[in-house]
């Protein structure tokens, strides 16, 4: 090949890299046009000829919010009581730990306290009289009966109301403990058809009258104890409340074994099995639990609109699900923090990178919305 042959080889060949390079370029950047054509064709707002303040993207939740329920303490799941769409109030036992170990701690406590009762009780009895022994009578006149000391005497009569009003404390807790399992028991029962809800509310008034009982004992030993002239525990009475304050906390062990509902709602996601370790580190809840007879957005709000949307404001909820159609709501809450964005935004597959503030809009009639499902809020200019 001649050096001129050559010469013309290479500027063909660089013509026709650089006609590739011009084509490619062309052909991402007509892609790059067509990709934001379609996202503004997916903006709702670009259909319509109504005028919007601004518009954020949210999803929808409980007006509670959702509840994540976990275990308080690590323990093998024994039973799921609830399913998901079940009703519970609030308290209701949904998940139970095995605790056979945990009672056994509580019934070894309980035994201590009978055994530090019955002691305290001996040494607080009267001093029964000597019995009758044979000797002249001069002897048995001389001789004194055996007594206490008047000290001792008044010491003991001062304490007896502080003891009886601990006693009266301790049997007022154990009541409510009761009068709780009985409740629990119900509830129970009724969600697998066994008891009526008459049953059911017969057993909650029990509780709360344990409960008001309860109050009333432990403001009585306050105001006995705050009395001028109660003596201080001696120590069989120390070992008495020791004894209850280990008893107490045993119950208390027992009783975070079993996972109640913190509100009132339905039961939106249920996770847990049976036989599965339950811990408070596991990154599933064990449940989902929401108030939804009532629904709100939280939106997010781009931070550059913040000076738009205001408290009150009227707000226009849609979702694709419902093409069509429009659901009203009102601004409820704007979060005073800016936060990285969560929720991404229509046309684009990646979380945006824009920060955001959370503005929560309630929703008027939310029916036929559902929990997590994502909307846009487009917030109406003030008087519209």
């Amino acid at each position: 090949m001649t050096p001129s042959s050559m010469s013309a080889w290479k500027g063909r060949s660089a013509a026709g890299i650089g006609a590739v390079a011009v084509a490619l370029a062309l052909a991402m950047l007509a892609a790059r046009t067509g990709e934001q054509e379609g996202v503004r064709a997916a903006r709702p707002e670009a259909s319509d000829d109504k005028r919007w303040q601004t518009v954020a993207p949210g999803r929808v939740e409980p007006a509670s919010g959702t509840i994540k329920v976990a275990a308080p303490v690590m323990g093998v799941i024994a039973q799921v009581i609830v399913k998901v769409n079940d009703k519970v109030f609030a308290g209701e036992p949904l998940v139970r730990l095995v605790d056979a170990e945990a009672r056994a701690r509580l019934a070894a406590a309980e035994a201590q306290v009978a055994f530090r009762l019955q002691a305290r009780n001996e040494e607080s009895a009267p001093v029964p009289a000597a019995p009758a022994v044979r000797a002249a009578p001069a002897a048995r006149a001389a001789r004194p009966a055996p007594q206490r000391s008047e000290a001792v005497v008044a010491d003991v009569d001062k304490a007896d109301p502080r003891r009886r009003a601990e006693d009266a404390v301790a049997d007022a807790d154990k009541a409510v403990t009761e009068a709780q399992a009985a409740l629990d028991r119900a509830a129970v029962e009724r969600r697998a058809g066994a008891a009526s809800d008459a049953a059911l509310e017969a057993a909650r008034a029990a509780l709360a009258r344990a409960q008001d009982r309860q109050r009333q004992q432990k403001a009585e030993l306050r105001r006995i104890e705050a009395a001028p002239g109660t003596p201080l525990p001696n120590f069989v009475d120390g070992q008495v409340n020791v004894a209850r304050a280990e008893a107490a906390a045993a119950a208390a062990a027992i009783e975070r074994l079993t996972i109640r509902a913190p509100i009132s709602g339905t039961v939106l996601q249920v996770n847990a099995k049976p036989g599965e370790l339950a811990a408070p580190t596991n990154a599933q809840p064990l449940l989902i639990i929401g108030d939804i007879s009532a629904l709100r957005v939280r939106a997010e709000l781009d931070e550059r609109d913040v000076g738009e949307v205001k408290l009150g404001q009227s707000a226009v909820i849609r979702a694709d699900a419902f093409r069509g159609r429009e659901f009203a709501g009102k601004v409820s809450f704007i979060a005073p923090i800016v936060e990285p964005g969560r929720i991404s935004p229509r046309g684009q597959r990646n979380v945006t990178d824009v920060d955001v503030i959370e503005v929560l809009v309630d929703v008027a009639q939310p029916d036929p919305l559902a929990v997590g499902m994502k909307v846009d809020v487009y917030f109406q200019p003030d008087g519209r």
